[in-house]
């Protein structure tokens, strides 16, 4: 693809139409003679449309920036994109109530609720170009964040539908995917997506965040109900964590729960709020830190499941440092 196609909108499937993947379970798809390579990149230039104030941290140069960062350091011409697509209601309705997406766009407007929506698409196309094994796995560059989303027909936590959520019961329930690792890597504790999947012992979630700071949830202690107890993962780090005591839980933590759960897809909430130098994070975790997570959470993937991971954009306010920390991940997403 030419890089002036890259950086433009995505053409093969626009919001105004509904596409979806007719493809059998992940079992079928590991019986064909195929090997996928490449990294998926999801885009559309509907994720700089404008949301909140221009003083607010969650801005469309968040965005803007990582795409500048990935075309400057000549991750571009290696990326295969892969275009959004509308999610459909009944889609929406995996994960929220009918009252919290009318909710959304009574509160925020069509336009608004478009951009979230445009979020929910892009994390479903990533998850069935991997299902279908177009790409080995896939970074979604989308805003604003998700994984605070709840039902409570408002923006929560900068989030209005939680796009990782959606995207592991679409796996689930449309794709054949039974178990789902969810990591996420934000400063904030992923509140929403520990909501939804609280009690659901077929979705492994592991978090590392600040329980200090909003939404000051994330008690190690909550560790799941009834028979997902152990499924829920929290780990709660100090102002000033580093790479090495991130390091440490995914060693220690991570990689045993992840090894007994055996999952059959892994998603990242992907948040570089907790890379130094934020500014709405303490964490002081760097771009080498942030490779060697990808590289630990890519050794799940391919251990278990054919490697099929999807990343989704989460937090991440210091532009040059979010544009950074992503450019890092996705090369580690390539290798």
């Amino acid at each position: 693809m030419h890089r002036r196609e890259f950086l433009g909108k995505s053409a093969a499937l626009s919001l105004a139409g509904t596409t979806s993947l007719a493809l059998g379970p992940w079992q079928a798809a590991l019986a064909k003679p195929m090997t996928p390579t490449g990294t998926g990149w999801v885009w559309d230039d509907i994720f700089l449309t404008p949301f909140f104030s221009p003083t607010h941290p969650e801005q469309p140069e968040r965005v803007a920036a990582i795409r500048r960062a990935i075309e400057a350091q000549g991750l571009a011409r290696d990326l295969r994109p892969i275009a959004i697509r509308q999610p459909a209601e009944d889609e929406l309705r995996l994960i929220h109530t009918d009252a919290h997406i009318a909710g959304i766009r009574r509160n925020h407007g069509e336009t608004i609720d478009r951009l979230g929506r445009a979020g929910v698409g892009a994390a479903l196309a990533a998850c069935e170009a991997v299902h279908a094994r177009t790409v080995r796995n896939a970074f979604v560059c989308s805003r604003p964040p998700g994984h605070h989303a709840r039902n409570e027909g408002e923006v929560v936590g900068f989030c209005l539908y939680n796009n990782v959520a959606i995207a592991a019961r679409h796996l689930q329930r449309n794709l054949g995917y039974p178990r789902i690792l969810i990591v996420d890597w934000d400063y904030h504790h992923g509140d929403g997506t520990e909501h939804f999947f609280y009690g659901d012992p077929s979705v492994l979630i592991f978090d590392t965040h600040d329980w200090r700071a909003y939404p000051q949830t994330g008690d190690p202690a909550r560790r799941g109900a009834g028979a997902a107890v152990g499924t829920k993962i929290s780990v709660d780090l100090p102002c000033g964590a580093t790479d090495a005591q991130v390091l440490r839980a995914y060693d220690e933590q991570l990689q045993a729960a992840a090894d007994a759960f055996r999952p059959d897809f892994v998603l990242i909430s992907a948040g570089f709020d907790s890379r130094t130098q934020d500014k709405l994070g303490c964490f002081d975790i760097t771009d080498a830190g942030y490779r060697q997570m990808t590289e630990r959470v890519r050794a799940i993937a391919r251990r278990h499941c054919g490697e099929r991971l999807v990343s989704v954009l989460e937090g991440g306010y210091n532009f040059e440092g979010i544009a950074s920390g992503v450019a890092t991940h996705v090369r580690a997403l390539m290798a």
